[in-house]
């Protein structure tokens, strides 16, 4: 296995290659880059593949510059089995052919005896409209590329035998806290818990599994725009979210790991039956020793990149009020689940070319409508320059997530918690999208299921994710913690202590009858919230 950087690795066996994830360009409006750098590699080489994996349409795994320019076209897709085309539909744009349509969780046999599994994530907010794993078997050697999924459990992988290998992010990657208006202790108190949140899940992960090796990937980025600078975990912040591969190193150590190895960019990783052999182009620890340096040498290269990129974002000619009613007007039409799960109206203040002017326009979610903003109380504020909208509207960008909030480049402020329906409505902003988000959240059904964890009678299944809470359920007092994203519930009241809805059956143990907590409406049902701010 060859590292390739972030979330891309190259595995080669007798029986052909797999190149997975190859992201180099710069992704959601220039803010993220690929840490450390890998555009200095021998992508010509790396391309010249028997198979390509893309586990997902987020643009740090799927960068159709590269694809098109690098990766051969003879290489057969290995594909997930996502509710809709749109990867593929992107895939064949950019010249892709051939395509092996995998079905979840089932073992495929290829040429010369190589196994392979694709376990896809479905439910609407994974990744944009799925996520999946890739695991790889050849001569008795296997390998699990969780990437940046995040399964309920590894048990399927577990049942096919002994993983050598597994990969698996231990990273932020979202927006929260760093854009909220919050004192900075406030941001710093947040993050730290999400941080230590982030490394719990890779444990359990890892604990569950209880692979032969274990190798951290899939973050983080970093960020080369002066603007967005501060949030590379160079100052000694507590509260980054964006820790390395070798803070990891430092955790999982402390937490008695020592099967673990970092894969820079040119790593090669020998695996065998029964060892794990790594060869580096670099010293790892040395590396990461002077990564301020390495960040800053990197920011000094990629500047016209971010400069030519910040040029082409605005559109003076888009009227950006009647684009944005002729482009969601539509869907709020249709929106049942996702609208009554928004609630009220969302407002984003658009800053003008000159740096001060801001018009505000509302997306009213009860009154089906995008207006001006008339002075009205909201929950949700959002505050971006008005050129990032403008180009968002001129791309015909379906998913605003997969690009201006995973940006950073954004202010919020909310009042109250909070509510994933928002970010979720605007990942669907297509036809396509939104009927399958909608059909899915009408064919939820609540969890029948009940367990005891502690004192407390509760229902098995998580009502955000349905993660399994005897797994990863945690009652401290009165407060049940799902470890996989870090929710939290009132047990008393079976409240939803993080989001609006996904309200929680609950009861003390020693009682008897119906659960004191509710098992929820439609607007608190079941919903993922991948990426969602505490996830």
């Amino acid at each position: 296995m060859t590292g390739t950087g972030h979330a891309s690795l190259r595995i080669d066996t007798d029986a052909g290659s797999i190149l997975c994830d190859p992201w180099v360009n710069p992704a959601y409006f220039a803010s993220w880059f690929p840490f450390p750098d890998n555009s200095l590699l021998d992508w010509e080489a790396l391309g010249d593949c028997d198979y390509l994996y893309v586990s997902h349409l987020h643009r740090d795994h799927f960068d159709a510059e590269h694809l098109k320019r690098f990766v051969s076209k003879k290489a057969t897709v290995l594909l997930p089995e996502f509710p809709t085309s749109e990867m593929r539909d992107e895939l064949e744009a950019l010249g892709f052919t051939k395509f092996l349509e995998t079905k979840s969780d089932h073992v495929h046999e290829l040429d010369g005896g190589l196994k392979i599994m694709i376990q896809a994530l479905t439910s609407p907010t994974d990744g944009p409209i799925g996520d999946s794993s890739l695991w790889v078997e050849h001569n008795g050697i296997r390998v699990l590329n969780q990437n940046d999924a995040r399964p309920t459990d590894l048990t399927t992988y577990a049942a096919l035998g002994q993983v050598h290998v597994h990969l698996l992010q231990f990273s932020g990657a979202i927006w929260y806290p760093m854009v909220y208006d919050l004192p900075q202790a406030a941001k710093t108190a947040f993050g730290k818990q999400k941080r230590d949140r982030q490394f719990d899940r890779t444990f359990r992960y890892i604990d569950d599994l209880k692979a032969s090796h274990v190798v951290p990937i899939a973050g983080p980025p970093c960020f080369l725009d002066d603007e967005l600078w501060q949030f590379n975990d160079i100052f000694g912040d507590e509260g980054n979210i964006f820790p390395d591969q070798w803070v990891f190193q430092q955790e999982y150590a402390k937490h008695g790991g020592t099967n673990s190895t970092v894969l820079l960019p040119g790593s090669v990783m020998t695996v065998t039956p029964d060892s794990v052999s790594t060869v580096h182009p670099t010293d790892v620890e040395e590396f990461f020793a002077h990564k301020r340096e390495h960040l800053e040498e990197m920011r000094s290269r990629k500047r016209p990149i971010i400069e030519a990129a910040k040029a082409s974002w605005r559109h003076p000619e888009v009227d950006v009020l009647k684009e944005m009613k002729r482009r969601i007007e539509p869907l709020l039409d249709e929106s049942v689940y996702l609208a009554k799960g928004v609630g009220g109206p969302v407002r984003f203040d658009l800053v003008g070319y000159d740096g001060t002017s801001v018009e505000s326009i509302v997306v009213d979610f009860p009154g089906k409508q995008v207006r001006q903003y008339a002075d009205e109380k909201v929950r949700y504020r959002f505050r971006t320059e008005r050129a990032l909208i403008e180009h968002l509207l001129f791309i015909e960008e379906v998913d605003w997530v997969n690009s201006l909030f995973l940006s950073c480049r954004f202010t919020a402020t909310r009042i109250g918690q909070y509510n994933e329906f928002v970010y979720s409505f605007f990942k669907c902003l297509s036809e396509e999208r939104l009927q399958y988000a909608e059909g899915w959240f009408a064919e939820q059904k609540p969890d029948a299921e009940d367990i005891k964890l502690g004192d407390w009678i509760v229902q098995r299944r998580c009502p955000h994710l349905k993660a399994d809470l005897t797994r990863f359920g945690i009652v401290d007092g009165n407060t049940l913690t799902c470890q996989l994203h870090g929710w939290k519930f009132d047990l008393p009241s079976g409240r939803c202590l993080t989001s609006v809805g996904h309200e929680l059956r609950s009861r003390p143990a020693a009682a008897s009858g119906s659960a004191d907590g509710a098992s929820g409406s439609a607007d608190g049902a079941s919903v993922d919230g991948a990426p969602a701010e505490l996830s």
